[in-house]
C-alpha cells in the first residue's frame, strides 16, 4: 500500500542554497544560506487536488548568514529563526521589530511545543478550600526549548503573554530537539548519545542504547546483512536523528538503527527499525517515518524475467531513495527512487534528497529538497522543492482492507481522530470482523470468536467458518469467508489459466464493489479449489490440504486465501511448517462459543413471550429460511432484533450446538435433547439415525412436538426386541406423558400396541401424570374391544371414583350388551357378564334405572328385570318374577329382606310374597305351600297375624303354623298386662319370706356348741345359717357355709 502520492514538483530552479523550511497556514516559510526569507503562497486547489505555490514575497538579507532553521509561534504571531547560534523573534507580517534571546546564545536548535492546559486560579474563595475539584482555566501554553553550548534554555508563554525563563545545564550540547509532551522533550547531543529532559525538574536523562542484537529488528530484508558493505562510504556524515512519534515514545537515530524511546529513557518498544544504510534525513508524518537513503542501498523491484534468462537478477537502484514506513508495523509501505515523476530520465542523474521538517500539524504537507550531484546541472537546474500529498484516510484503509492487512488497518485508524474520519466506527468494526476471521484462519479460534462475540455478529456467519458436518448448507469454502463478512478477495496475480479470484470479486459489472454483493453472487462467482491461485504464503503447503472437508481446519493457520496478517502485519514470512490439525481445538471453541450465546438468546426470547415448545404464528422453521436470508441477519445487540430474527439465532445456535455435540462431545447429547431447544430437526435427524442415538433423537422429537416421528421410531426399535415388555414399555411410557393435546396421536399410535398385548396397551389411560378425556378414551377402547371399555370404566369408578351417571349407565349398557352376546353366541362366559351386570345393578343407584329397563324389558333377563322393578318399587312384579318365572323362592325371600321398611310401603311385603305362595296368580303356578309355610315360620313377626291367617288354607294344622301362632299369641298388650302382674305378685312373695325371716330367734345357752369347731359358744359373736337355723362362731361361718354346700349336693 502506498500511503502518499508521487511527490509533485512546487518550486523548480531554486538558486540559493535551502536550509530550513516552515509551513503556518496558507504561507511556505523557506530561509536560505544567504540569509533571505522567501515567502510562498500556497493556493489548494480542490479541482486538480494539488496544492500551487507561488512566491509571495522575499525578505533579503533578514539575518547576515544562513537561516538553519525556523519556526512559528502562534501565541505572538511571530516566526522564530535560528541563524549565527542566535534564535531571534521576528513577528508577522512586517519582520519587526525583531526580538534576539539573548540568554540562548550559542544556539545549535530549538523546539516549540503549544498545548491547551488548565491550569487552577491562584485565588479562591474561603468556601473552595475543600473543594474535590478547584476551578480551572483553559490556557494555551506555547514552549520554547533553546539548546546552547551545555545547556538547554526554555521560554514560554501563556495566551501570548511572555514568562520567565528557565535553564539548566547540560552534559553536551543539544544539536537536535523535539517534545514528547509538555513536560518532556528528547535530545540529540551526538549520532550516539541523546537524553530525555523533563521540563518540571530541568534534570536530563541519558538514553542507554541496547547494544547492538539485543533488540528485535524489523525492516531488513534478505540482503541487510550485506547493507554496511553495500553502502560504505556512500552516506553523509552522520547526524542525530530525533523523532516525535506520540507522546509516548521518540525515535533516536543511531547509524542505520532506528529505537523507540519513552519517557524513563528506556526502550518502549521490544522492536526497533533497521535501514540497509544508515538514513541521511528522517522525517514524520503521523503515522508514517520518512528516511533518505543513499544510492545502492535498495534494490530495485523485481522485473518479469526473460525466457533466454535463467536466474532472475535483482539489480541495486543506483540513485538516492526515499523510504516511507509505517510507524506501527515498521514494515516498508512506499520506497521512491530519484527521479520521483521521470521514469524516463536515465538512473545515472542522481541528486541530494533532503527531508525539510514540517510544521507539527499532522495536516501540513512534506517537503523535500532535491539538488543535482553534478555542480554543472546544479548551476543551471537549481534545485527543486517537491510536495508530499498523503492520501485520504478513507483511501489509506480501504488499501490496507483490500490488501488483507487487517491489523495494520486497524492500527491505523487508532491513530485516526474521529473528526477527520466520521464513520470510523463503521470501519472499526467491519475491520475488526474481518481480522478475527482472519485470525480464525491463522487458528487463533478464541481470540476470532471472543471478537464476534464483541461485535454481535451474525451467528450464522460464524457458523459459516466450520465444515458441512457441523454448518449444513451454511457451510461456505474458504475463499468466500472474507466476502461473507463484507471485505472483498485480496487480489493476487492470475495466470492465463487461472482466473483471479479478486479480479472477479472486486467489483460487479454495475461498478459496485464487492461487499454490496450478495454471498450467492460472491460464491458463485468464485472458482473451485482446484483451479484457486492461492498467495505466495501457501508455496510450502501440500494440494490435499485445501479443497477438502477436513482441509478447511487442518492447518488454518498455514495457508491464508488473503495476506491479513492476522497475528501481526509485522511478522515475517516463515518458512515450511507441517500442517496441524485444528479441528478438535475449533470444535471446543465453537462449543463455548454456543454456550455463551445460546442462555442470552433464550432470555431474550422469554422475555418476549417465546419459548421452544410454544407454537408461535411467527416461527418459521431453520429449513424454510435460504442462506441469503440468514446471512443478511443483522449484526447487533439481541436488545436490538425483532422476535422473528431472534428465533432464527437460536435456531442457528442449537442446531450448530448439536451438530458439534454430535461430532465432538456425543455424550452431552442427551441432555441437549431433552431439554428445551431450537435445534432444526431435518438438520441433523439423518446423522442422528446414522450414528444410531436413537434415544437422543427420540428426546429430540418429543421436545419439538414431533410425536408421530418419535412413536414412530419407537415402533422400528420394538422390532428388535423379542421380550414382549421389553417390545412395548418403551411405547407406552411415551404415550403415558402425552398430553390431551395429542390425543389423536395417542389413538392412532396405541393401536398397534393394543394388538400386541391388550394387558399392557390399558396402562396407556391409567396413567397418574395426564388426564385424557375420559368419554373419548372410552370410545377408542370399545371399538378396539368392549371388554376393554369395561375395564376402563370399572378402573374409572373404583380408582378414580368416578360419579358420573353417564358412565354409569354407559357401563351397565355395556354389561348387558356383553351378556346378550356372549349368550347368543352360547359362550360359557356369559354367566359371568350377567353376574356383574346383577351386581352392578344391585349394588349401585348412579344410574338410569328406567333407560337401562327400557332396554332389558324385552330380554329374557328375569332377574336383572326383577332387581330393576325392585328399584322402581313395584316389589309384586319383581316377586312374581322371582317366584313364577325364576322359581328361586330363595332370592325372592332375599329381595323382601333387603326392602322391608316397618312402617313404610314395604311394611307388606312379606305378605305379598305370601300372597304369591299362596293365591298364585299364574295358572301354571306349582304348588307353593311349603316355601309360603316357610316364609311364615321365619317372618312370623314381619306378618300380620289375622291377614295370615286368612291366607292360610283351612287344613294347615297348627303344628305347621305353631311359631306363628306363638308369636301371634305374644302381642304387645297382653305381654305387658302379665309381666306387670307377675312381677307384683313375685314382689308379695319376696315381702312375706322376709316376714317369717325377721320373726325367727335363736337361744344361746352356756351348753350350745358351735357345730364347726365344737367349742362353746358362750358370748362370742355369732352367725345364724339358714334354712335350718344353725348357730356357729363369726368367724366360722364361711367354713360352714362350704360344708353345708359339700353335704346337699
Amino acid at each position: 500500500m502506498a500511503p502518499f502520492e508521487i511527490p509533485t514538483p512546487v518550486v523548480s530552479g531554486l538558486k540559493d542554497k535551502i536550509e530550513s523550511l516552515t509551513v503556518q497556514g496558507d504561507r511556505l516559510y523557506v530561509g536560505t544560506a544567504t540569509g533571505n526569507l522567501a515567502i510562498y503562497g500556497i493556493d489548494d486547489n480542490v479541482e486538480e487536488g494539488e496544492d500551487t505555490v507561488t512566491l509571495a514575497e522575499t525578505k533579503k538579507a533578514l539575518v547576515r548568514r544562513a537561516i538553519e532553521q525556523i519556526g512559528f509561534i502562534k501565541d505572538i504571531n511571530s516566526l522564530v529563526v535560528l541563524s549565527e547560534s542566535t534564535v531571534t523573534l521576528f513577528p508577522l507580517p512586517a519582520f519587526s521589530p525583531s526580538t534576539p534571546l539573548l540568554k540562548a546564545k550559542a544556539a545549535f536548535s530549538f523546539a516549540i511545543h503549544s498545548s491547551v492546559q488548565h491550569i487552577s486560579t491562584e485565588s479562591q474563595a474561603p468556601a473552595e478550600e475543600f473543594s474535590s475539584k478547584p476551578p480551572t482555566i483553559p490556557t494555551l501554553v506555547t514552549q520554547l526549548v533553546v539548546g546552547c553550548r551545555r545547556k538547554v534554555v526554555i521560554y514560554s508563554w501563556k495566551d501570548g503573554e511572555a514568562q520567565e525563563s528557565k535553564e539548566a545545564p547540560l552534559p553536551h550540547s543539544a544539536r537536535i530537539i523535539t517534545f514528547l509532551d509538555k513536560d518532556t522533550a528528547c535530545f540529540g547531543y551526538s549520532p550516539t548519545e541523546y537524553a530525555i529532559f523533563s521540563i518540571p525538574k530541568m534534570t536530563a536523562t541519558d538514553i542507554t542504547i541496547p547494544q547492538p542484537g539485543t533488540a528485535v529488528v524489523a525492516g531488513m530484508g534478505a540482503l541487510s546483512g550485506l547493507g554496511g558493505y553495500m553502502t560504505l562510504g556512500l552516506g553523509a556524515k552522520p547526524k542525530p536523528g530525533v523523532l516525535q512519534i506520540s507522546e509516548t515514545e521518540t525515535l533516536i537515530l543511531k547509524d542505520n538503527e532506528g529505537i523507540f524511546i519513552g519517557p524513563d529513557a528506556g526502550p518502549a518498544r521490544p522492536t526497533s527499525v533497521e535501514w540497509p544504510a544508515p538514513p541521511e534525513e528522517i522525517a514524520f508524518v503521523k503515522p508514517y517515518i520518512f528516511s533518505v537513503l543513499p544510492p545502492g542501498s535498495i534494490t530495485s523491484p523485481p522485473q518479469k524475467p526473460e525466457p533466454s534468462a535463467s536466474i532472475p537478477q535483482t539489480p541495486l537502484i543506483p540513485t538516492t531513495v526515499v523510504q516511507i514506513r509505517s510507524s506501527i508495523s515498521l514494515l516498508p509501505t512506499q520506497t521512491l527512487s530519484f527521479p520521483f515523476n521521470h521514469p524516463s530520465t536515465p538512473p545515472t542523474a542522481n541528486a541530494t534528497v533532503r527531508l525539510l521538517t514540517p510544521s507539527p500539524s499532522s495536516k501540513s504537507s512534506l517537503f523535500l529538497l532535491t539538488t543535482p550531484t553534478d555542480r554543472t546541472a546544479a548551476a543551471a537546474e537549481g534545485s527543486t522543492l517537491w510536495q508530499f500529498r498523503m492520501k485520504s484516510w478513507d483511501a489509506q484503509i480501504d488499501e490496507l482492507v483490500a490488501a488483507g492487512q487487517y491489523s495494520d488497518a486497524l492500527a491505523l485508524l487508532d491513530t485516526i481522530d474521529a473528526s477527520a474520519l466520521p464513520d470510523k466506527e463503521q470501519r472499526v468494526t467491519k475491520i475488526r470482523g474481518l481480522n478475527a476471521v482472519a485470525q480464525f484462519r491463522a487458528s487463533q479460534f478464541d481470540t476470532a470468536l471472543d471478537t464476534f462475540i464483541a461485535l454481535d455478529i451474525n451467528p450464522a456467519k460464524v457458523v459459516a467458518l466450520y465444515p458441512e458436518a457441523v454448518a449444513g448448507r451454511l457451510s461456505v469454502p474458504q475463499e468466500a469467508w472474507i466476502p461473507l463478512f463484507g471485505g472483498s478477495v485480496v487480489e493476487e496475480a492470475s495466470t492465463p489459466s487461472t482466473p483471479s479470484v479478486a479480479g472477479s470479486l472486486k467489483d460487479g459489472a454495475d461498478g459496485q464493489p464487492a461487499d454490496s454483493k450478495s454471498v450467492a453472487e460472491l460464491l458463485e462467482s468464485l472458482p473451485s479449489t482446484s483451479t484457486l491461485s492461492l498467495p505466495a504464503s501457501t508455496s510450502g503447503l501440500t494440494a490435499s490440504t485445501s479443497g477438502t472437508l477436513r482441509g478447511r481446519l487442518k492447518g488454518l493457520g498455514a495457508f491464508l486465501a488473503v495476506n491479513d496478517n492476522a497475528p501481526s502485519s509485522a511478522s515475517k514470512a516463515k518458512p515450511k511448517q507441517p500442517v496441524h490439525d485444528d479441528l478438535a481445538r475449533s470444535m471446543r471453541t465453537l462449543q463455548e462459543y454456543l454456550s455463551y450465546h445460546r442462555p442470552r438468546v433464550a432470555a431474550a426470547l422469554l422475555a418476549a413471550g417465546i419459548a421452544p415448545n410454544d407454537h408461535h404464528p411467527n416461527i418459521r422453521p431453520l429449513s424454510e429460511m435460504s442462506v441469503e436470508d440468514l446471512f443478511a441477519l443483522p449484526n447487533a445487540p439481541l436488545s436490538a432484533l425483532t422476535p422473528e430474527q431472534l428465533i432464527a439465532f437460536a435456531q442457528i445456535v442449537d442446531t450448530a450446538r448439536f451438530k458439534s455435540y454430535l461430532l465432538n462431545s456425543p455424550g452431552l447429547l442427551g441432555p441437549l435433547c431433552r431439554l428445551p431447544n431450537w435445534c432444526e430437526v431435518s438438520e441433523v435427524e439423518e446423522e442422528l439415525l446414522a450414528r444410531g442415538k436413537f434415544a437422543e433423537l427420540r428426546d429430540l422429537y418429543h421436545g419439538k412436538g414431533m410425536h408421530r416421528k418419535a412413536l414412530e421410531l419407537l415402533k422400528q426399535q420394538s422390532e428388535k426386541e423379542t421380550d414382549m415388555e421389553d417390545k412395548l414399555s418403551p411405547s407406552i411410557y411415551y404415550l403415558q406423558k402425552l398430553g390431551s393435546e395429542h390425543l389423536d396421536e395417542i389413538f392412532a399410535s396405541a393401536r398397534w400396541v393394543f394388538e400386541q398385548d391388550s394387558s399392557m396397551a390399558f396402562q396407556i389411560f391409567t396413567s397418574e401424570d395426564v388426564e385424557l378425556p375420559r368419554p373419548a378414551v372410552a370410545d377408542y377402547l370399545e371399538t378396539i374391544d368392549p371388554l376393554l371399555c369395561i375395564r376402563y370404566i370399572e378402573f374409572l369408578i373404583e380408582e378414580r371414583q368416578e360419579e358420573s351417571r353417564v358412565f354409569h349407565d354407559r357401563l351397565a349398557e355395556l354389561y348387558l350388551k356383553m351378556t346378550l352376546s356372549t349368550k347368543k353366541r352360547n359362550d360359557k362366559d356369559w354367566p359371568q357378564h350377567y353376574e356383574k351386570l346383577l351386581k352392578f345393578i344391585n349394588t349401585t343407584d348412579r344410574y338410569s334405572i328406567d333407560r337401562l329397563y327400557g332396554i332389558i324389558s324385552s330380554e329374557d333377563l328375569y332377574e336383572a328385570r326383577a332387581i330393576l322393578l325392585g328399584r322402581f318399587g313395584r316389589h309384586d312384579q319383581a316377586l312374581e318374577l322371582y317366584v313364577y318365572r325364576l322359581q328361586d323362592y330363595q332370592k325372592a325371600e332375599e329381595h323382601c329382606i333387603s326392602v322391608y321398611r316397618p312402617g313404610t310401603e314395604t311394611a307388606n311385603v312379606y305378605l305379598t310374597l305370601l300372597r304369591l305362595y299362596l293365591r298364585p296368580t299364574d295358572k301354571n303356578a306349582p304348588d307353593l305351600l311349603k316355601p309360603a309355610l316357610d316364609i311364615v315360620a321365619r317372618h312370623s313377626h314381619q306378618l300380620d297375624a289375622v291377614d295370615t291367617l286368612q291366607l292360610l288354607p283351612p287344613l294347615v294344622s297348627t303344628q305347621d303354623v305353631r311359631t306363628f301362632l306363638i308369636g301371634a299369641l305374644r302381642a304387645p298388650i297382653f305381654d305387658t298386662r302379665v309381666i306387670r302382674n307377675i312381677s307384683k305378685a313375685r314382689g308379695d312373695q319376696v315381702d312375706r319370706k322376709l316376714m317369717n325371716l325377721q320373726t325367727k330367734r335363736v337361744k344361746i345357752t352356756d351348753s350350745r356348741i358351735c357345730p364347726q369347731c365344737h367349742k362353746r359358744i358362750g358370748n362370742s359373736f355369732i352367725a345364724v345359717h339358714a334354712p335350718r337355723g344353725e348357730v356357729t362362731h363369726y368367724q366360722c361361718r364361711e367354713a360352714f357355709s362350704r360344708r353345708l354346700t359339700e353335704m346337699r349336693h
